[in-house]
């Protein structure tokens, strides 16, 4: 039974030698913590048989609280507060009611896309971050440790894993013959794309730590594909199985030192055994995201001559074996993320192991990137929201002035512009979204590249605006790694990393516009 207190019974508990304080509607008795408190003990002291919320709050984050806790509460008090409103606190799997912190779907707006399997997908997906993923992520994040193996297969029990690499057989497959449930209890048959935006929404934007999040998956999202979709039957289902249920991890391995954005120039190289049997691959690979742990390497090769173009390119999946090398490279983000240089010496692969045909891995890279750079917008606009939600929470508790930030024209007129960018970006992801869920692959590629390039600009432009909107708004918090500006200061530090991976914004831009305007009629003015 939880000891109740009154206002009075705390207000004797305002000494050094017992020192009770209120926050929210919870007694904690700090005696012992003061001489541990970062700030000193005399600030403890200060506060002490008082209210102490208001001042809790301008310094400190929620989070605070719920570790302090099991060791600090000693009761709750009797009276709630006559005018201060509750402070709310989410149970795992709530969707916030910060304006603008959730898709206007999920804040009780109508919405064509959307049906209540989305909803209960949503909430289960949350509730497992919320309990499963989120209380280490930030310590494991900032110490640069990779996923577990065992988290990853709990992801791929979860069906966390299934719904992030498009709707397909595979999804069918993993359910009746893994043991694999998707989120939500949603049925293979009736999972679309919008299910899959939600999944990536919640993995990679929601968490707020960029590293780590791209550490759970970033390889395996857009690396598995081409092996589901142009494996060999036996391979692909094989390799499908092992990656979804967690058993085993696959990245894509496009980009070298000589060859970023410009893929036709890879130079890794795959020559036949003579035997025909096997293919010899040498070469190296930079920037492969969960490259350092990855089983599996989904790897662009030159099949063809030196100098040969697309035309020379091939897609080959490359186990980890002898010939294989990874070690870490050093980014602005956490190295959780695994981010590798890749070195290949004359490692054997089976040709069975080829995606689709000797010569059209160019045609496959692209293909893949547009899913690719879909999954990248959904991830940077959640993370977004992420922030917005963080500018709106702080703009109500920082007090500047003697007033709200919120009161100050100036901030309302940051978090409108900011507001408006996100939701821009959302109804354009949703329109794609459902243009996406209407087509067969070869149409996506056909039709969507230029637009989902332009949309991966537009987002990833929007990011930088948000970036810099919420440093002036947290002001020293949001370049300090802890404390109350720890989520926009990993924002800020990461934000970069969108607008490069899977296409620098010029190559989005000039994809965009050059696809355009190939259809174009010559109409003249």
């Amino acid at each position: 039974m939880t000891a109740v207190y009154t206002r009075e019974e705390v207000a004797r508990h305002a000494s050094p030698d017992s020192n009770w304080v209120i926050i929210d509607d919870k007694v904690y008795d700090l005696t012992r913590f003061a001489a541990f408190h970062p700030g000193g003990a005399a600030f403890i002291t200060s506060v002490a048989g008082r209210d102490a919320t208001d001042t809790f709050y301008a310094f400190h984050r929620g989070d605070v609280l719920r570790s302090m806790a099991s060791k600090y509460v000693i009761g709750t008090v009797a009276d709630p507060p006559s005018k201060r409103e509750a402070t709310v606190v989410l149970k795992p799997g709530e969707l916030s009611r910060v304006p603008y912190a959730e898709p206007s779907a999920f804040q009780g707006l109508p919405s064509p896309y959307y049906d209540e399997s989305h909803r209960r997908f949503r909430a289960d997906l949350r509730k497992f971050f919320d309990e499963e993923v989120m209380p280490e992520a930030v310590a494991l994040d900032a110490r640069g440790t990779h996923p577990s193996p065992e988290l990853w297969r709990k992801l791929g029990a979860r069906g966390v894993l299934a719904s992030r690499v498009q709707s397909g057989p595979w999804l069918k497959d993993v359910v009746e013959n893994c043991g694999v449930a998707l989120p939500g209890g949603v049925e293979p048959e009736r999972f679309d794309a919008f299910h899959e935006l939600i999944a990536h929404e919640e993995a990679s934007g929601r968490l707020g730590v960029p590293g780590y999040a791209d550490g759970l998956g970033a390889g395996f999202v857009i690396g598995l594909p081409p092996v589901l979709q142009f494996g060999e039957s036996e391979l692909a289902k094989r390799v499908g199985r092992e990656v979804l249920t967690g058993a085993k991890r696959v990245c894509l391995a496009i980009s070298g030192p000589e060859a970023g954005s410009d893929v036709a120039n890879v130079a890794c190289a795959a020559t036949k055994t003579a035997d025909g049997k096997f293919y010899v691959v040498n070469g190296v690979k930079k920037w492969i995201t969960n490259g350092v742990f990855a089983d599996y390497f989904v790897t662009a090769v030159r099949t063809g001559k030196a100098g040969s173009g697309i035309a020379g390119l091939s897609l080959l999946l490359v186990e980890r074996s002898k010939g294989v090398e990874t070690r870490p490279i050093k980014t602005s983000y956490s190295a959780s993320a695994g981010t590798a240089y890749v070195t290949f010496e004359d490692v054997l692969v089976p040709v069975g192991n080829l995606l689709g045909k000797e010569g059209e891995g160019f045609k496959i890279i692209m293909h893949n990137f547009n899913h690719e750079r879909w999954y990248i917008v959904a991830g940077v606009n959640r993370a977004s929201r992420l922030i917005i939600e963080e500018c709106m929470k702080w703009s109500k508790q920082r007090t500047v002035f003697g007033k709200p930030l919120a009161e100050q024209p100036v901030i309302r007129q940051k978090l409108a512009k900011l507001a408006s960018q996100v939701e821009g970006v959302q109804a354009w992801l949703e329109a794609i979204t459902y243009q996406m869920q209407h087509m067969s692959h070869a149409e996506q590629a056909a039709r969507l590249a230029g637009p989902i390039a332009l949309l991966k600009l537009f987002a990833t432009r929007v990011a930088n605006d948000v970036s810099d909107e919420a440093c002036q708004i947290f002001g020293g918090r949001a370049i300090t790694a802890t404390g109350m500006g720890q989520v926009v200061e990993r924002f800020q530090r990461s934000v970069k990393f969108g607008a490069i991976l899977g296409g620098s914004e010029e190559i989005m831009g000039d994809l965009g516009i050059r696809q355009a305007m190939r259809g174009m009629p010559n109409a003249r003015l």
